[in-house]
């Protein structure tokens, strides 16, 4: 049976276009001679019309094909920072604001300025999104790993930092930065505020910069989980700017805007002293500036329609909408994988991701060895051979040695998820036949997907 291939791991947009709020801006601000034809009025909503007005003041020359400032239209950054402060309660400045095409060139800034040679190490979480690994080897760093804890939800534990930093000094290597991603990528989870703190004082004793990305700071799916930003945790223990070096990331390729191509996102840069600042500012001079629609809708996702405005009923259901879906599906493939044999996953309580773990029967594992391949690599291979079912080995994100694992994205369309999951379900239950290690009547008590070794 042939089948087209259906992702669970390619990020997609989460809608077919912008949201209506965003989009209708955008183009406004792209062509701004719409702004006086009286059409406009019966085509855009009223607050759309004035945020243009807003956005195209602030912009030099009032053309988003402009170059601007290397941090970015400081009117954006400007608004970004209120957004931050509404969100936090406590005062951002778009000073500390660098407006970057997406996450990952912040990332890369931030790697370039802090590693020197093989001896500075940054602290990155196993699994991890390997953007952090390839810009630490790319600018010739060392990558120091802690490990999460899959027992407790993937917990952070501060004890496996010290450990960790304490192992990489013994090796000569200056420990520069922890980064902490939260919601977590690709494990789902999302820290609890006094774990945060534990971090934020950890960094502090230290002498750590602390790299935080955030995001997903909009994907949260369970009730007893918030987010709360690195910097509003710092701030409210009572951390200045000049006790922690401290950058945020974010993205609007995430949360519930999911807008990748758009290219948009901000490092919010705080507790560097000005000599730092101004190699910062250097290195973001060398790209000139980031894209002017990615800059708008940046300052967009940071301060959407409020309550009063023409959009906010309309906007609200589509955002509210998007996170209701993205939480049901998360919940049916959670239940999916943990309702097979040989499959456990923890609850996805933020992000885009599911990191289910494998316990292969032994006979699979060597199958995979003898093929040249890791054994959930030879898993998510012979799973896309068989149903055209797209997930990435967790091999490809670091784990703890002996486990197995997988990524999958909850993207795809919520109506096709049923069909996915029982495409998985008989590929899964094949797969476990023919390489059981003992028949299904003989196998023994303890072996079902609650206790099943590797």
């Amino acid at each position: 049976m042939r089948y087209s291939i259906v992702t669970l791991e390619i990020l997609i947009p989460l809608v077919n276009n912008l949201l209506h709020f965003s989009e209708k801006v955008l183009s406004l601000c792209d062509h701004p001679a719409l702004l006086d034809k009286s059409e406009t009025h019966a085509l855009y909503s009223s607050d759309a019309i004035e945020r243009a007005w807003q956005i195209l003041e602030k912009i030099p020359g009032r053309a988003t094909g402009a170059y601007s400032h290397s941090q970015g239209v400081k009117g954006l950054r400007d608004e970004i920072a209120a957004g931050i402060a509404a969100r936090d309660g406590f005062h951002a400045s778009g000073d500390n604001i660098f407006l970057t095409d997406g996450a990952s060139p912040a990332v890369h800034m931030m790697m370039q300025l802090l590693i020197r040679s093989e001896k500075d190490g940054i602290l990155c979480p196993l699994p991890q999104y390997p953007l952090y690994s390839a810009s630490i080897a790319l600018h010739g760093g060392s990558f120091v790993p802690y490990f999460l804890d899959e027992e407790i939800g993937w917990g952070l534990e501060v004890d496996e930092l010290k450990k960790q930093v304490d192992e990489a000094r013994s090796k000569g290597i200056t420990v520069r930065a922890l980064v902490v991603i939260n919601p977590g990528n690709p494990t789902g989870q999302v820290l609890a505020e006094e774990n945060q703190k534990k971090i934020v004082e950890f960094c502090k004793n230290e002498g750590l910069v602390l790299l935080a990305d955030e995001v997903y700071q909009e994907n949260i799916y369970v009730e007893d989980k918030q987010f709360h930003s690195f910097k509003k945790i710092a701030r409210s223990m009572g951390y200045t700017d000049d006790d922690l070096p401290l950058v945020s990331f974010q993205s609007v390729s995430k949360g519930y805007y999911g807008e990748c191509g758009k290219r948009g996102g901000y490092m919010e840069v705080t507790g560097f002293n000005a000599d730092v600042r101004e190699q910062i500012y250097k290195v973001a001079s060398v790209n000139l500036c980031s894209n002017i629609s990615g800059q708008i809708l940046s300052s967009l996702i940071m301060n959407p329609p409020k309550v009063g405005d023409e959009s906010y009923e309309s906007f609200m259901v589509e955002r509210d909408g998007i996170i209701s879906s993205l939480a049901r599906r998360a919940k049916a493939l959670e239940e999916a994988f943990n309702s097979l044999e040989g499959i456990t996953c923890n609850k996805a309580e933020g992000a885009m991701y599911l990191f289910p773990r494998l316990h292969l029967p032994q006979k699979a594992i060597g199958a995979a060895q003898a093929a040249g391949a890791a054994p959930d690599a030879y898993y998510a291979l012979r799973l896309l051979q068989a149903t055209g079912i797209v997930v990435v080995p967790g091999s490809g994100f670091g784990q703890a040695p002996g486990t197995y694992h997988f990524r999958c994205t909850i993207l795809p369309q919520e109506d096709k998820i049923p069909a996915i999951i029982s495409r998985f379900k008989e590929f899964h239950e094949k797969f476990m036949d023919e390489f059981r290690d003992v028949s299904r009547d003989e196998a023994p008590t303890g072996t079902t997907i609650e206790s099943g070794g590797d």
